[in-house]
């Protein structure tokens, strides 16, 4: 059998170790969760579902949800997951986009897709439902379906994913990762983070997402550890269970919101023998309350949808093996390295220039958009990641920002294009620029600054402005919550250089503070 991801998650698949656990719960066994995932891989088939077809979920995180993704890999399907907040409008882009044979998300949205005139997606394309509580059309199937034994027998090059992120136009990109992609950076993690059966992983983080799905999920899979699979991250829930886990990952702000708790503190955490952080920068503050308050640091990473994971720090805990600041060392099999962004030379030890990788992990390239692939790439293999950093005497590497406006707010990309764009077909808007802004529980947070139409100017002492509520309207209804700005600043014009391009830079020194109390 030919199938490098799907035999690397089914590696524990005939045993009756524990998968799942958690207090409330029974414990599932790896071989009930892959019987589920035969169900699952049987409904698709039946479906019409081949090697090579994009199946898309949109839908509460739940046991069957994972099931989904592993039952694809299972017959060679390409996975595509999608953010539950992403709007019907951003969905018909992603379905339309990827040519999807098959999309399963929640009973409320099947309805509207089966009944609605919805724009840009395919006749052929199968709609079906699976809900957090077990129900739905797919759910039903799967009851009833017999468990799939035959494996697809794909190529390492074969596509395994498709994961979409926004591009500074607006248009959205589907970053393509091959099985090779997906089962060489979990093999790489497993083997750094010293991941074994012995482990249990408090699992909080979405599973739409590469952090919450290819890296905790397919680890935990290929180790044959246990999870506590938890719906999101909620403060009481992670400190109830905590004391059954022995790691978690997750983001930054997962951490600041643990911090204000008092109940987090050394006696909950004295049998953790592992915290990661990545997916947005880790404020120093944040690593210095931490290990005040547990004795712990905090391993922080970096990685990429396009990339997976490609840093990190090192598991060893002795003095100095892990730097708060920086994101670690290239992990084995990752070739990185410093570029001048306009010479396209390498750098001095410490100086800061255009991150650059290639390895296993690195992706394809975008899905139906070989030109901007080729943009995206060095002519001798390396992939342009977008983020500026250098590297310290001891090879670590420190991200000090990056060349585009991309921001991250609480673990989630928001290019300012895309809201901008939007933002401007609001009646009264003469033009926008959103920028993401220090904010101590999100790491960024979306901001949109205005100028408006004289005639629109107008409101009362103390009333917000009609054009705001106007275009907290219109985003409410077209953009996943996340992407929405949370502060609106109306100037009479916005700075510009000498060739008319909007200096974004001076924005947010003026508004440095503006969530900072």
């Amino acid at each position: 059998m030919s199938n490098p991801l799907y035999s690397l998650l089914a590696t524990h698949a005939e045993t009756d170790a524990v998968l799942f656990t958690g207090t409330h719960d029974a414990d599932i066994r790896y071989k009930q969760f892959f019987t589920t995932v035969a169900r699952a891989a049987s409904v698709l088939v039946d479906q019409g579902v081949n090697a090579g077809d994009r199946v898309a979920l949109q839908t509460t995180k739940s046991i069957d949800a994972l099931a989904v993704y592993v039952a694809c890999a299972k017959i060679g399907a390409v996975f595509l997951p999608l953010n539950t907040a992403y709007t019907l409008r951003e969905t018909e882009f992603f379905l339309q986009d990827a040519g999807v044979s098959v999309f399963i998300t929640s009973s409320e949205r099947e309805a509207v897709l089966l009944t609605a005139d919805v724009k840009n997606v395919q006749d052929p394309m199968k709609v079906m439902s699976l809900d957090g509580d077990g129900s739905g059309s797919f759910s039903d199937a799967m009851t009833q379906a017999d468990t799939l034994d035959t494996v697809a027998s794909v190529s390492s090059s074969d596509l395994g994913a498709i994961l979409y992120t926004s591009g500074t136009t607006g248009r959205s990109k589907g970053a393509m990762l091959s099985q090779d992609n997906l089962a060489s950076n979990t093999r790489v993690l497993v083997d750094y983070w010293q991941f074994t059966a012995d482990d249990c992983l408090l699992h909080a983080l979405p599973i739409y997402h590469t952090h919450g799905l290819f890296v905790a999920c397919n680890v935990i899979l290929a180790s044959g550890a246990s999870m506590i699979f938890q719906p999101s991250f909620n403060v009481d829930a992670v400190l109830a269970e905590l004391p059954q886990a022995n790691t978690m990952m997750g983001v930054p702000t997962f951490y600041t919101r643990l911090l204000v708790d008092e109940r987090f503190d050394a006696d909950t955490t004295k049998h953790m023998r592992l915290f990661t952080s990545g997916s947005a920068p880790m404020l120093a503050e944040t690593h210095t309350q931490f290990e005040e308050r547990t004795g712990l640091r905090i391993l922080e990473r970096y990685g990429m949808t396009e990339t997976g994971m490609l840093t990190s720090n090192p598991y060893l805990t002795s003095a100095g093996a892990r730097k708060p600041g920086t994101v670690g060392l290239p992990l084995p099999g990752v070739s990185l390295r410093i570029k001048d962004e306009e010479t396209a030379q390498d750098v001095a030890q410490g100086s800061i220039g255009m991150i650059e990788v290639t390895g296993p992990n690195v992706f394809k390239g975008y899905w139906n958009l070989p030109e901007k692939t080729t943009e995206e790439f060095t002519s001798d293999g390396f992939f342009i990641t977008g983020d500026l950093g250098f590297l310290d005497d001891d090879g670590y590497v420190t991200i000090v920002g990056r060349n585009k406006d991309l921001i991250i707010s609480g673990g989630f990309n928001v290019y300012p294009k895309e809201v901008e764009l939007l933002i401007d077909e609001v009646v009264g808007i003469k033009e926008s620029a959103v920028i993401g802004l220090p904010h101590t529980d999100f790491g960024e947070a979306v901001t949109a600054v205005l100028v408006v139409e004289a005639e629109h100017t107008d409101s009362g002492e103390g009333v917000e402005s009609p054009v705001i509520g106007r275009v907290k309207s219109h985003l409410s209804d077209e953009l996943a919550k996340f992407k929405q700005p949370k502060q609106y600043v109306i100037l009479d014009e916005l700075p510009r250089n000498a060739m008319g391009k909007v200096q974004k830079n001076r924005l947010r020194e003026q508004y440095d503070h503006l969530y900072r109390g």
